[in-house]
């Protein structure tokens, strides 16, 4: 797989642009602030329709323009896709393929495969444990598109309980905010009764997609775990092995103490294999959810919020019997983060066809001997598109196509 052709229509600083791609390397060399990373953000929004820099879609359009398009041709065998996607802030995104519109822009997802390393990439080793769930949920879109669907499930559901408990904790606090909000007569027509019988619905439809998105989590993690051994024994083999482990609110039930903002929660307790959380009593994973929800009612109710779920589990990365969170050196955080991007490389490529490479300046972040070893494991790979403020910070082994970036221009000069 390669991207043969790229046309933005404003987006980020780009009123228009059309770049020719080809396999093997190619790289965009400029000042920062010109516009390379633009470029390459374009490419994993079509992979994944979101991007790796920023939340929400409003940044992605030029400024003055009400809507951006990006257009990408997408080269597999003998086989062209020209994906086309229009950006509509506040609105829903529109999606065509080979010039006939799909029903929803998130059937798009999935035709073009990327993996991208980018500076935010410390953050895998380093940050929240939103960004680990993130790389997980990522992954398995990219590998199944249909999870796409799942998230988004998860997600309604998340935030219709959400609201939900928010409402009933503030009616069992007799807050006047709550009372000037819904009015006394809403709250004695909602009764507890009411309140808990509805949360009884939403607690089954979120069990149900949680547990879904809960085991190909964990399923994921079984096949990453060899991958990004080997990965980062091979960036940096001198220092202890890299493990994977899961923390789920299936073992501490997300009431945490201090700290546990919604998706947020401290500590490294918790964590299991497949087996363990999925064979647990005989039980289900939907049956565990839907019981450990039960356990923490009270809690919810006093906090309003959901303690339970995928969306505060943590993916637990270790050096030897260690956390890497706290103890790894710069170095080996830089290099866990990169395991784990080869990891998902490699795992697309097992799934069928190369997935097209995106080094975000990276090079920079790394010294000689990561910039080295990082640059011979991705060489092979059918098409490799590099961002780099200077020339020099391409390393030898990754020589190809290049394209200079200054001042909104993108100009062909190798």
């Amino acid at each position: 797989m390669h991207v043969a052709h790229l046309s933005l229509t404003d987006f980020r600083s780009y009123a228009s642009v059309e770049l020719g791609l080809e396999p093997g390397v190619t790289a965009f060399v400029g000042p920062n602030g010109q516009g390379k990373t633009n470029l390459v953000e374009a490419l994993g929004y079509v992979a994944t329709h979101s991007s790796h820099r920023v939340a929400g879609d409003a940044p992605l359009v030029r400024q003055g323009a009400t809507r951006a398009i990006v257009r990408c041709a997408v080269q597999r065998d003998d086989r062209r896709a020209l994906i086309e996607l229009e950006i509509n802030p506040g609105r829903a995104n529109r999606a065509r393929l080979n010039r006939s519109p799909v029903s929803r822009a998130r059937d798009a997802v999935g035709l073009l495969r990327t993996v991208l390393f980018a500076p935010e990439d410390l953050s895998l080793s380093k940050g929240d444990p939103s960004e680990r769930r993130r790389f997980l949920d990522d992954l398995l879109v990219a590998r199944a598109p249909r999870f796409a669907g799942v998230r988004a499930d998860y997600d309604r559901v998340l935030k219709q309980r959400g609201a939900l408990l928010r409402t009933a904790a503030q009616a069992r606090r007799g807050s006047r905010s709550a009372r000037r909000q819904e009015g006394d007569s809403g709250f004695a027509a909602a009764g507890a009764g009411d309140v808990l019988s509805t949360l009884e619905v939403w607690d089954a439809h979120l069990a149900r997609h949680g547990a879904e998105l809960l085991r190909a989590r964990l399923e994921l993690i079984e096949a990453l775990r060899p991958l990004v051994a080997g990965a980062y024994a091979a960036l940096a083999p001198s220092s202890a092995p890299a493990t994977l482990a899961y923390r789920s609110t299936l073992s501490t039930g997300g009431d945490q103490g201090e700290g546990d903002q919604e998706g947020e929660v401290p500590g490294e307790r918790g964590s299991f294999d497949t087996q363990t959380l999925s064979t647990d009593l005989g039980k289900t994973l939907e049956e565990r959810l839907r019981e450990r929800l039960l356990e923490v009612r009270q809690s919810e109710l006093d906090r309003g919020v959901t303690l339970v779920g995928p969306h505060r589990d943590d993916l637990i990365l270790g050096l030897g019997d260690l956390p890497a969170r706290g103890y790894a050196s710069h170095g080996e955080s830089w290099s866990f983060a990169l395991a784990l991007r080869l990891a998902a490389y490699d795992l697309l490529r097992a799934d069928g066809g190369d997935p097209v490479l995106v080094l975000d300046d990276v090079f920079a972040e790394l010294d000689s001997q990561r910039r080295r070893r990082l640059a011979e494991i991705v060489a092979p790979a059918e098409q490799v598109l590099i961002t780099a403020a200077v020339a020099d910070d391409v390393p030898g082994e990754l020589v190809g196509g290049r394209y200079d970036v200054a001042e909104g221009s993108v100009t062909r000069v190798r």
